[in-house]
């Protein structure tokens, strides 16, 4: 994978927190959505209207160009839960090594859950770091387009990146 593939995933990926975070600003907390970031762009999938996001992608760029950064990471991302399950499944079979039985079971539950708190911290720099480039001079919104209804509309957010 060339580095610049890998760069416009991670800008679509800042741009579609960013959108999802407008939208939940504007629509509440409780307005259930995912996203899902690709080389050409993102998707928002939920119960949304076209015109809706269309605004919300337009302005989650716009302030991500103006400096605000922390747009770029979510405590919903997927890299959370990827970071919480990878660190809790290390800890649990580090602290099986020696003992087998029930025994242990104290053990690998204090391990698992020492894991899953130091992996809130741990998936918030992943996403800064690693899964999302809040550097978006050059991105552009070309497009949205939506199909379905309901809670499965899908709005395809196209991007083109210098």
């Amino acid at each position: 994978m060339s580095s610049s593939f890998v760069t416009a995933i991670r800008r679509n990926h800042a741009l579609e927190h960013a959108t999802i975070g407008v939208l939940m600003t504007k629509l509440g907390a409780g307005t259930r959505m995912m996203g899902h970031a690709s080389v050409d762009g993102f998707h928002v999938v939920g119960d949304v209207s076209t015109e809706d996001v269309t605004e919300a992608a337009h302005e989650g760029l716009a302030r991500l160009k103006r400096g605000e950064h922390h747009l770029a990471v979510s405590p919903l991302c997927g890299t959370n839960l990827v970071t919480a399950g990878l660190l809790a499944g290390l800890a649990s079979m580090l602290s099986m090594r020696r003992k087998s039985g029930m025994s242990h079971l104290p053990q690998v539950v204090l391990a698992a859950t020492g894991a899953v708190i130091l992996a809130q911290p741990l998936g918030r720099l992943a996403q800064k770091h690693l899964t999302t480039f809040s550097e978006v001079e050059g991105v552009d919104i070309v497009g949205v387009t939506s199909s379905g209804h309901g809670q499965r509309t899908r709005h395809k957010i196209r991007t083109v990146q210098d």
